[in-house]
């Protein structure tokens, strides 16, 4: 707080009472001041000396001196040194806007006090007016070019609005002046970094380490440094010093999550932005950052809230728009998640990932070609692009005239990609030289895809599922089915759709989502949960109880998203291990078990770029070991539920007579025919699955025996050989 000179003195007022109250406050006895000008305010009630001198004499004390600085500024306008001295009262109360209006009228009054001039420009940047805060730290130091502080933070300013080497100017010129700043040189590192000198950058942030061992900003910026050469795990050590200095640098704690997020140590980059995000609540990043893991670990619904978190704290983000989009994507809110995508792109047009992420919400529309035009548009907006890239050859059959597209990917992959990146792209190659059929090379891009997925460190665990059947097949006897359950639904409203990916359950729910009396409801999460809660609830001795209410809030999202449909299709594959529980539950429901070639199938997981897919998809001995145990679950099944509940269709025998097995699934879900089944691939709907091409094919017979191309690398595979006698896939 400033000091008050007492130069100016009100009518009525003995300028000697205002002298001793100067020279009581200016000799640091505040407390005897406040007593003494309350006195003469009593006599004086409209003198505004007095108000000014007692309210510094208040916040010399700790003591709050809002209203007596309010006052100040109503009788002495024209006091510029009042308006600052209200203006710092309520920069210290965090009321950043309002101070930033008090030094205004401040320096309408003393246009040229650099101090004003400084503490408005900081209020400006505070507030996020970057511009106005430059023209103040300019004017300041055209008046005091030494100023060192206003240097430094005229460069800030200039960072924020993206000015790289305007910035890096003011640091080095703040370096003249004081050449061993600690702080300045990180700064100076800082826009060096983002002007791509990385050389020079990671000079000066080891010189300001050295100056300054405990500056954990140093540090982080060296993180920046080695993580814009793609040297991660160097990084990754530069950050963890940061935060070893100080564990609350919110800064460190994303970038470090950033980091390890792409290197596959999701878990670790769960937690870092989860204390992110408690440690600075209203700092969008990290909720988003946070919202972003949460969706790769398969938790949509908690990123949702991240993502409306993030919104909420900065409205005019695209990264949140676009994630939002996303996770609504998953929850297949197609219409919801199209509008949170273009609320990116009104932000920013050339947004390339929201013009990707629109892109794909044509392609699950089946509009391949306006799909493709998006795609493309983005590649063009940033050539480096993976994710558009590799979408552009998911979407169609590529051909050996797409030489231009595969010199694009192979460059893409000789520029150190993060792993995500990499991943994707070797899938896409893999793509690409199996529509071309070139399968050796195919297989070999496969093959490393499926390894570097291997780094995210979710191990498969065989030894869990095996378990997990045994308890499956142990609680659904036959016993228990021939028994039933009184508190069953008779509803015929629910179908399931099941079989291991990639065996013709996306076809088989499009085929049957073409009948007008059918919804597709895609692949829903439910019934893993309400095993374990079901489970839980026998052992308490309520299973009964608990199955009504399972079995009324199934029916409950079912009817939510039926409209008028007589039939909704759930098509979650997995499902195959629930169809006991699912009976139970709706013994009047249809099942219909997709089946393929067991080699066929398996092989068509590895060769798919799965989202957040179980582990045992990216090895082949996993495969075969999860083969094993589906087989196992499914033979049970077959043998304790009444056949009046099971339909299952060889998906060969489906390719081969479309009309007569169309029939048969369209009969056993209790409907009447109807010819739009056999045109499904003009079947306008939303489709997210990894079949969304496939399914708007007319059937055909090449993916058959698609296995035989890659004989020779089949290894483990070749043992579910044996499976492939059963009746059910010939």
């Amino acid at each position: 707080m400033r000091r008050t000179d007492g130069a100016m003195s009100d009518a009525g007022l003995n300028p000697r009472d205002i002298g001793a109250l100067v020279a009581l406050v200016n000799q640091n006895r505040p407390g005897e001041a406040e007593h003494r000008a309350r006195t003469l305010l009593a006599i004086h009630p409209d003198a505004g000396m007095l108000w000014k001198i007692l309210s510094v004499a208040l916040l010399r004390q700790d003591k709050d001196a809002l209203q007596t600085l309010r006052r100040t500024v109503e009788l002495l306008p024209q006091d510029a040194e009042a308006h600052g001295n209200l203006a710092m009262a309520l920069r210290d109360q965090g009321q950043w806007a309002a101070a930033l209006a008090s030094w205004r009228r401040a320096l309408a009054i003393q246009p040229n006090d650099v101090e004003t001039l400084v503490d408005a420009a900081d209020a400006a940047r505070v507030l996020g007016m970057a511009r106005e805060a430059v023209r103040l730290y300019q004017r300041a130091l055209q008046i005091h070019p030494k100023l060192i502080e206003a240097r430094n933070n005229l460069g800030n300013a200039l960072l924020e609005l993206a000015q790289y080497a305007e910035a890096a100017a003011c640091y080095r010129a703040a370096l003249q002046i004081k050449p061993d700043d600690a702080q300045i040189l990180c700064n100076l590192g800082n826009a060096q970094r983002l002007l791509g000198l990385l050389d020079e950058a990671m000079i000066n942030s080891r010189r300001a380490a050295a100056l300054d061992p405990d500056l954990g900003v140093a540090h982080n910026n060296m993180g920046l440094i080695f993580a814009a050469r793609r040297q991660r795990e160097e990084a990754v050590a530069s950050y963890r010093q940061a935060l070893q200095l100080n564990p609350r640098y919110v800064d460190a704690l994303n970038n470090l999550g950033n980091v390890l997020r792409e290197l596959g140590a999701r878990r670790e980059a769960l937690s870092l932005y989860a204390q992110a995000a408690e440690f600075e609540p209203k700092r969008a990043e990290s909720h988003c950052n946070l919202g972003n893991i949460l969706v790769e670990l398969g938790r949509i619904e908690e990123a949702t809230e991240c993502f409306r978190r993030a919104l909420a704290l900065q409205p005019d983000w695209p990264l949140a728009h676009l994630s939002l989009a996303t996770a609504l994507r998953l929850q297949q809110r197609p219409a919801d998640a199209e509008r949170a995508c273009r609320a990116a792109l009104a932000i920013d047009p050339n947004y390339v990932d929201a013009v990707s992420l629109l892109g794909e919400l044509r392609a699950d529309l089946g509009q391949f070609s306006e799909a493709r035009e998006l795609f493309q548009r983005a590649v063009a907006i940033n050539p480096d692009f993976v994710f558009a890239f590799s979408a552009l050859a998911s979407h169609r059959k590529m051909t050996s005239d797409d030489t231009a597209w595969l010199k694009g990917a192979e460059t893409l992959l000789a520029k150190r990609p993060t792993l995500a990146d990499e991943i994707s792209l070797r899938f896409a190659l893999g793509k690409y030289f199996d529509d071309v059929g070139r399968y050796d090379e195919a297989f070999g891009h496969y093959h490393c895809a499926n390894e570097l997925s291997k780094r995210y460190g979710r191990g498969y665990d065989g030894a869990k599922l095996a378990r997990r059947v045994d308890e499956i097949v142990g609680c659904f006897g036959t016993a228990f089915v021939a028994r039933g359950v009184p508190q069953a639904s008779s509803s015929e409203l629910p179908v399931f759709v099941v079989g291991m990916p990639r065996s013709g359950t996306s076809l088989t729910e499009q085929i049957l989502a073409s009948h007008p009396a059918v919804f597709g409801a895609g692949e829903l999460t439910f019934w893993d949960a309400a095993f374990d809660a079901y489970q839980k609830a026998q052992l308490e001795g309520n299973g009964g109880a608990h199955l009504l209410k399972m079995t009324g809030d199934c029916l409950g999202r079912l009817t939510a998203s039926a409209g008028a449909a007589q039939r909704v299709i759930d098509k979650m594959p997995a499902n195959f291990l629930y169809l006991g529980l699912i009976h139970a539950a709706f013994p009047r429901a249809r099942i219909i078990h997709m089946q393929r070639h067991p080699i066929d199938t398996c092989l068509s997981i590895y060769f798919q770029h799965f989202f957040n897919m179980s582990p045992y998809a990216n090895d082949l001995d996993d495969l075969v070991h999860y083969y094993g145990e589906y087989r196992r679950v499914t033979d049970h099944w077959r043998a304790v539920l009444p056949a009046t509940a099971l339909l299952e269709i060889p998906y060969e025998a489906l390719i081969e007579d479309q009309e007569g097995w169309t029939r048969r699934m369209v009969d056993f879900i209790g409907l009447p025919w109807d010819p739009k089944c056999l045109d499904f691939h003009q079947t306008e709907r939303v489709v997210s699955t990894a079949s969304k091409w496939q399914v708007r094919q007319k059937i055909h017979a090449a993916s058959v025996g698609r296995w035989r191309h890659y004989e020779k690398f089949l290894g483990p595979l070749q043992r579910l050989a044996d499976f492939s006698h059963d009746r059910s896939v010939e």
